[in-house]
């Protein structure tokens, strides 16, 4: 039997598919397990995945894997879940039973070669430790490249980067059209390329973008800030995780429909005075000293 399994939505949701990817896999281990989405470099060399394809790339697609063949189709997108919506559970225990399989804490899963480790590690070789950034996320060219409900007030990300400069090569990543920060080495490069990065590096500091989920699937302790999500849906019990600051005023939901919030950062919902009340710098260098 053909299992298709189609991802709809960013780098990040396709490194936690590989969890459930493993899950498929424990109840069909002998079916080929079929992946199409945005991203099919996160499920190179996945042991469990026989064939990932990327969206725009599936001529005789049909002919391949359907046609004649017993097939399941995974296409469903757990974001529209209740169990989602009303958070009551991780993410990937809604998505792994919404397919009808038990989920037993399945975590993501990487799998570099040591051929492309030995390759890009030579682009980020570094006298000083390395301390991985990332303030910003979303997609490119956003109206606004600063969303106050995922990433990392500037002023926050500043006086940490501050903290740790001398001791450190601070490498932030992101994208022309996000923030620079002061006293960074910016960085933006293939998928693959910034797991390397992030093997090599000795702190990092994240928000919920694809680089927390990449630490968690290669098992690096990291600190993510989080705003509007929430760690116990889309977070790992290897991070510490920081929670913001309680809002210090009432949030305007007029525009809510299924979530609270707009992760693009609605400046009519803003639940604080300012970009200050977010996150207690000193928490987060706190907590960085410690990982």
């Amino acid at each position: 039997m053909n299992i298709i399994f189609q991802i709809d939505g960013g780098l990040g949701k396709c490194i936690m598919a590989t969890a459930v990817c493993d899950a498929i896999k424990t109840a069909h281990p002998d079916d080929k397990l079929i992946v199409v989405s945005g991203y099919p470099d996160v499920f190179s060399n996945n042991p469990k995945v026989d064939r990932a394809l990327a969206f725009g790339e599936t001529r005789y697609f049909f002919e391949e894997f359907i046609m004649g063949h017993k097939i399941k189709l995974h296409a469903h997108n757990p974001y529209l879940e209740a169990a989602h919506i009303k958070r009551d559970e991780h993410l990937l225990k809604t998505w792994t039973k919404m397919f009808g399989y038990v989920y037993n804490g399945e975590y993501p899963s990487l799998f570099l070669t040591n051929r492309e480790k030995e390759f890009y590690s030579t682009r980020f070789r570094s006298e000083k430790p390395i301390f991985v950034i990332q303030t910003n996320g979303g997609a490119p060219n956003q109206e606004n490249p600063y969303s106050w409900a995922r990433d990392l007030p500037y002023g926050v990300a500043q006086k940490v980067v501050n903290h740790f400069k001398d001791r450190y090569n601070v490498v932030h990543i992101r994208r022309d059209d996000q923030p620079a920060l002061e006293n960074t080495f910016q960085v933006s490069d293939n998928f693959r390329a910034m797991c390397v990065l992030l093997m090599m590096s000795e702190k990092r500091l994240l928000i919920d973008s694809f680089a927390q989920h990449a630490c968690a699937a290669m098992h690096l302790p990291s600190v993510v800030c989080w705003i509007a999500n929430s760690d116990g849906v889309f977070g790992y019990d290897t991070h510490t995780n920081i929670k913001a600051n309680e809002f210090t005023k009432k949030p305007e939901l007029r525009n809510a429909y299924l979530h609270p919030f707009n992760i693009a950062g609605d400046p009519l919902e803003f639940p604080y005075h300012s970009e200050n009340e977010i996150f207690n710098a000193e928490d987060i260098i706190e907590a960085l000293e410690k990982l």
